[in-house]
């Protein structure tokens, strides 16, 4: 057995670009990841990896391992999962890339919960916005809300999300009422992470580019201002915090709505899915079947 010592680092190496985001995936330390491969390397009497201050890659005889070993790796974890699928308890880090109010409020509870459910798993739930880098940063999984751009990775709808124009009683006052989107290019506008506005019309989908003084990605902050009489907002209701029911904010231009704006799960693809990612997945979607504003 111990010629297959090193294997599993190797590959998640060989995959990660580097060691220490290959130590983060497999939820070991870098050094143990760096002796596992030596002793590797020293046991087949070749180098594996060409190792620069920059980045890490394959020798030409590390490709040819690679090609045979990483179809070993994937049998034994959908080996180990068949066998073991009724009873499976789920160990290591699933790490999330994620992001916005949507999250915080009614996502992270459930993930919270599918901890308790495996309690030798841990979570390390990451929020920014920015693009995430699966492989160098050992991401499992992102959530994103909004139209995705094109990549490798698998996207699976969580959510649709109602967007809702609104903007304070003082601000619709003195700047007037909008009745159309194309009136919004003489407002201002409170712009998150996109200032390309996308609405439901008789003729079909509008896109209308706004301006504005504000932008912001976090939700909350565009609330402020949009309460402080900054603005026009364009966000989920959800991220009101209730200042549209109780009168704080005045919805504009509702008959023009866009109601198909997805929150969406992301993930790399792998032919085998790792066991946390799968049932951390499955688990998401079924809380969120029949969820509803």
């Amino acid at each position: 057995m111990d010629k297959f010592e090193g294997i599993t680092e190797f590959v998640a190496v060989a995959e990660s670009q580097g060691f220490s985001a290959a130590a983060r995936r497999l939820g070991v330390s870098t050094a143990h990841v760096s002796r596992r491969i030596a002793a590797l390397e020293q046991s087949l009497g070749i180098a594996l990896f060409v190792r620069t201050t920059r980045q890490v890659r394959l020798t030409d005889a590390g490709e040819t391992y690679y090609r045979h070993c990483s179809g070993l790796v994937d049998g034994l974890e959908e080996a180990n999962e068949a066998v073991s699928n009724e009873t499976i308890s789920l160990t290591g880090t699933l790490r999330i890339s994620a992001a916005g109010k949507f999250v915080s409020e009614f996502v992270a509870p459930l993930l919270t919960e599918f901890a308790q459910m495996h309690p030798n798993l841990s979570i390390d739930l990451d929020f920014s916005a920015r693009v995430a880098n699966f492989v160098e940063e050992g991401l499992d999984l992102a959530i994103r809300y909004g139209r995705l751009q094109d990549s490798s990775l698998i996207a699976r709808k969580l959510v649709n999300r109602r967007i809702v124009a609104a903007a304070s009683p003082d601000y619709l006052a003195k700047h007037g009422v909008p009745e159309h989107p194309q009136d919004l290019r003489q407002h201002n506008c409170l712009i998150t992470n996109n200032d390309l506005w996308l609405f439901d019309t008789r003729d079909g989908p509008m896109n209308v580019r706004v301006r504005g003084r504000w932008r912001s990605n976090d939700a909350d902050s565009l609330t402020h201002a949009c309460l402080a009489g900054l603005g026009i907002a364009y966000m989920p209701s959800t991220s009101y915090r209730g200042a549209i029911e109780d009168g704080r904010l005045i919805p504009v231009l509702e008959p023009y709505w866009t109601k198909g704006i997805g929150t969406w799960l992301l993930y790399a693809n792998r032919r085998h899915m790792p066991a946390r990612v799968r049932l951390a997945v499955q688990f998401l979607t079924d809380k969120f079947q029949n969820w509803a504003e």
